[in-house]
């Protein structure tokens, strides 16, 4: 089944429910986002040649046609193929290449970036232009095309350690089932409930519009198209029943604002976060400061979008449990539709309490990596998705990470990978080493440093580097601090031990 037929059934069955907002003014509702994004897949279709299976990027911001452009493309049988908007045009011309993107749909001011990064100016629809505004309106929209459950719906372009992207194809079986896991795992959606965009709209933030959507959920797009506290405390008054999906980074910053503006909290209903590690004085700061009856804890991996454990708004209200310190600190349990288990470097599970590679299996788990046979067949094992992190499970099932093996970098909710940066370090003739880690940060969770060893010629100012990853990757990547060191701490083999470096930071 298409997962375009949710948009399908709501657009009869809540015809004049709202559905898009911006900010607080109602923009659609579900009657019209349906003929909207009809008549978007049929214009895909008839005016740019898009056919079933081919790959359509969205390059944009957050905004209020985001909606209906990813459920258009599914709606004509296509793969969407989201991207994110803080990409340097080197990186999104990597994504546009390996995906085959036929069509690029692009927010107005990413319409430059996408022209450099050699997207089609003829295959290239910009977001609320006067073409885009026709393509909606197209005169025959068409039927939802039928798709089988183990048919691609979408390609998410996740970093990786050996330095280039790799697109994870998410089914429509793998985003059903991840929508249905909402439902048992994570939180209720009631009439009157709102999802708003807080976080990106091209990862997860994105991903839970499904379970809106089937319920006839109000979707809102704030005003400024991003994480604003200010912005969210108003609309949690003038929307009500907000819900968002935050890194723990963006729930810091809106505890602290909530905390010294004295605001009313009772407009929001649910604050999912995940994306990154919660320290347990900063989540119970939350808890005292917005109620400890609105959160609730995701981790997933684009692999398996969104649901691999979650830790739900009973159990971290439940203060009186014995153990409740030790589940806090945890990410939850296995959700409903998978399997996880905790193994050993052969694939077998390990006893409670140890330590291992954190495993998983189910109808959420990806069949594989867009054109990469062998990234698949090392990330796919025995039917078992190996995620590269480190944990342990308890006796009551209860999932604690431990470490990422990948020694991914999550700053502000986004994944860095460290070998991305280093490699563009040592394009400068006078870096002759270098070493990236992550330094747990106040504001961002985590930042980026280099420690870098120098050529000949001797070390080079900040600014200079700074330009050279101004070059080749997202501003967001770029080190926050260069530290230039006789020599980098390697093991008998030869290997950094990052480790170290990481206890140095």
């Amino acid at each position: 089944m298409n997962i375009a037929h949710l948009l399908r059934r709501s657009a009869q069955l809540h015809a004049h429910q709202p559905a898009v907002l911006h900010g607080d003014r109602v923009l659609f509702d579900y009657q019209t986002l349906g003929a909207r994004t009809a008549a978007l897949a049929a214009s895909l279709r008839t005016r740019y040649g898009v056919l079933p299976g081919d790959r359509v990027a969205i390059y944009a911001a957050n905004a209020p046609e985001y909606l209906e452009a990813l459920h258009a493309i599914v709606w004509a049988g296509a793969v969407s193929v989201p991207v994110n908007y803080k990409l340097h045009a080197k990186e999104l011309a990597y994504v546009l290449a390996d995906s085959g993107a036929r069509v690029a749909l692009v927010s107005e001011a990413l319409h430059p970036a996408a022209r450099e990064a050699g997207a089609d100016p003829a295959a290239t629809l910009v977001l609320g232009c006067a073409a885009y505004d026709a393509a909606v309106q197209h005169d025959a929209p068409m039927h939802v095309h039928d798709r089988a459950p183990e048919d691609i719906a979408s390609l998410f372009y996740t970093s990786g350690t050996t330095g280039r992207p790799k697109g994870v194809m998410q089914t429509h079986r793998n985003l059903l089932a991840m929508t249905a896991c909402y439902f048992t795992d994570v939180d209720d959606v009631l009439p009157g409930d709102a999802m708003v965009y807080a976080a990106p709209m091209s990862h997860g933030a994105g991903l839970y519009n499904y379970a809106q959507v089937l319920r006839g959920g109000r979707h809102v797009v704030p005003v400024s198209g991003g994480f604003d506290p200010a912005e969210l405390v108003q609309l949690a008054t003038s929307v009500g029943q907000l819900t968002l999906f935050a890194a723990p980074t963006m729930v810091h910053r809106l505890v602290d604002h909530v905390r010294a503006a004295g605001a009313d909290v009772s407009g929001f209903k649910t604050i999912i976060y995940g994306g990154g590690p919660m320290y347990a004085d900063d989540l119970r700061a939350a808890m005292a400061v917005m109620g400890d009856d609105r959160f609730v804890q995701i981790y997933g991996q684009g692999e398996s979008p969104m649901t691999i454990t979650a830790l739900s708004r009973a159990h971290l209200a439940d203060t009186t449990h014995p153990r409740w310190a030790e589940r806090m600190a945890s990410v939850g349990v296995a959700q409903s539709l998978v399997e996880v288990r905790v193994a050993d470097a052969q694939g077998q599970p390990l006893p409670t309490g140890e330590t291992g590679e954190v495993l998983v299996r189910g109808d959420t788990v990806m069949p594989g990596y867009w054109n990469n046979p062998d990234a698949t067949a090392r990330t796919l094992q025995g039917g078992w998705l190996h995620t590269g992190d480190l944990g342990a499970l308890d006796a009551d099932g209860f999932l604690t990470l431990k470490d990422r093996s990948k020694d991914v970098i999550i700053s502000g909710g986004s994944n860095i990978y460290p070998r991305e940066v280093e490699e563009v370090l040592l394009l400068h003739p006078q870096v002759r080493e270098v070493a990236v880690v992550g330094q747990r940060d106040a504001e961002w969770g985590e930042v980026v440093v280099a420690y870098l060893v120098a050529g000949e010629g001797g070390p080079v100012g900040d600014a200079v580097l700074d330009g050279l990853c101004g070059e080749h990757i997202a501003r967001f990547k770029r080190p926050k601090v260069y530290r230039w060191v006789e020599g980098l701490p390697k093991n008998s083999y030869g290997k950094v031990l990052k480790t170290e470096l990481r206890g140095r930071a």
